[in-house]
């Protein structure tokens, strides 16, 4: 089996747009939630978010820019940066031995709303021919490979909150059989939309401190009354670890192992006991040959909902036997809310960059304990804390689970 490193990231997230921005970001527990300025959301219960501030034109022309839906934009821009970041030009990736795993939750949810309005006022057949092609979600596996001619192994993992993991895990296999050499992996996703934001408020699955957006995504306290959208993209470079170090390449971590499982209990609603993410946890560290007591971190799935957060920290105590020996746990979508299938990308690029630089990030707006929770969550401040194994932790709707296992290079 070949041996797989992270040589690049490219985050596009509520705070930070790249790999120094979004570091920065993260040891200054910065705020990327605010009132949402995408649309005009004062008929809804819930009107705030986690946006992104990016220039699509600097990485697009307006005419390619118009046919793509925003969360294809956001992919494309995160596999820009991750690329610049590994010190890789486009004419050393081109070809077969690179391939393509970016996933989304939804896909093209803006393209979705703008294409009905128009069906329903102007008849279907003045739908933009694009509206397709906007729609899937495998747009963004494909426009990236288009853009710089990867022709290696391509797929796209659909599986909500747990997607940008997944598709870490499935470019980690491609690498590890031989089937690459680089992947572009991760998610990317746009759901700061009307019917996105309508549809998760409905289920009372948001916070609703529209007066405090800032304080809003609040994991783990006794507080937390839901999650907060987000929006973006996270794209890491995995490659083959001798062509890496061939090549003289910086690595942030190396990949080591991974799991999925299957809740099979609820639509929406954890497993008591949070026995899938139990299981999940335990399957990842055996693939890695790992025991418990061997990881210093993990980054959490941490949605500042009643139910994520008490079931994760049930889960994790279940692993480790006790609260006393589960390591530190943060939440970075305390910071940029939860971006939905993007998580596990941006996630994935938080945890690397912990143990590249020895600082863990912490969990923001975390003031008032809830006592159910017992664990080290890392409050509010980031941590110098050198660490050789971390773990990135996403679980989804539909009872989907994913874990990454990296280890300090």
């Amino acid at each position: 089996m070949k041996r797989v490193v992270v040589t690049g990231v490219g985050p596009v997230t509520p705070i930070g747009v790249g790999a120094d921005a979004f570091l920065d970001a993260q040891h200054r527990a910065a705020n990327g939630i605010r009132a949402i300025t995408h649309f005009d959301a004062s008929d809804l219960s819930v009107r705030i978010a986690g946006e992104v501030d990016v220039d699509v034109t600097a990485y697009l022309g307006r005419k390619e820019a118009r046919r793509l839906d925003r969360f294809v934009h956001f992919a494309i821009i995160a596999s820009d940066l991750a690329l610049s970041d590994a010190g890789l030009p486009p004419e050393d990736v081109a070809g077969e031995h690179t391939g393509t795993s970016i996933g989304s939750g939804i896909g093209g949810l803006w393209t979705w709303e703008e294409t009905s309005q128009v069906r329903w006022e102007r008849g279907a057949m003045r739908m933009s021919p694009f509206f397709i092609p906007q729609l899937i979600a495998n747009m963004a596996s494909g426009h990236v490979a288009m853009r710089y001619g990867l022709t290696g192994p391509s797929n796209t993992v659909v599986t909500a909150c747990a997607t940008g993991t997944g598709a870490i895990i499935d470019a980690y296999r491609t690498i590890q059989r031989g089937e690459a050499e680089v992947m572009l992996t991760g998610g990317a996703e746009a759901c700061v939309t009307p019917m996105g934001i309508g549809g998760f408020a409905v289920m009372k699955a948001l916070s609703t401190r529209n007066d405090e957006p800032s304080l809003a995504s609040r994991p783990f306290t006794a507080s937390r009354d839901g999650f907060v959208a987000g929006e973006g993209a996270g794209v890491l470079v995995l490659e083959e670890r001798e062509r890496a170090l061939a090549r003289g390449a910086r690595v942030y971590a190396e990949v080591i192992g991974g799991a999925t499982s299957a809740d099979a209990y609820h639509i929406t609603a954890p497993a008591p006991g949070g026995s899938g993410a139990v299981r999940c946890i335990r399957w990842a560290l055996q693939d890695a040959g790992l025991e418990p007591e061997q990881v210093g971190y993990v980054n959490a799935h941490g949605t500042s909902t009643p139910a994520n957060d008490l079931n994760e920290t049930i889960a994790l105590k279940a692993v480790w036997g006790s609260a006393q020996a589960v390591p530190p746990v943060s939440s970075t979508k305390s910071m940029t809310g939860h971006t939905l299938g993007a998580a596990g990308g941006i996630e994935g690029i938080a945890t690397v960059q912990a143990l590249a630089s020895g600082v863990l990030p912490p969990t923001r707006n975390y003031d008032d304990p809830d006592p159910e929770l017992d664990l080290d969550y890392i409050p509010n401040e980031p941590r110098h804390q050198q660490v050789d194994v971390a773990l990135s932790v996403n679980f989804a709707f539909g009872g989907q689970n994913a874990v990454a296992v990296f280890q300090r290079a």
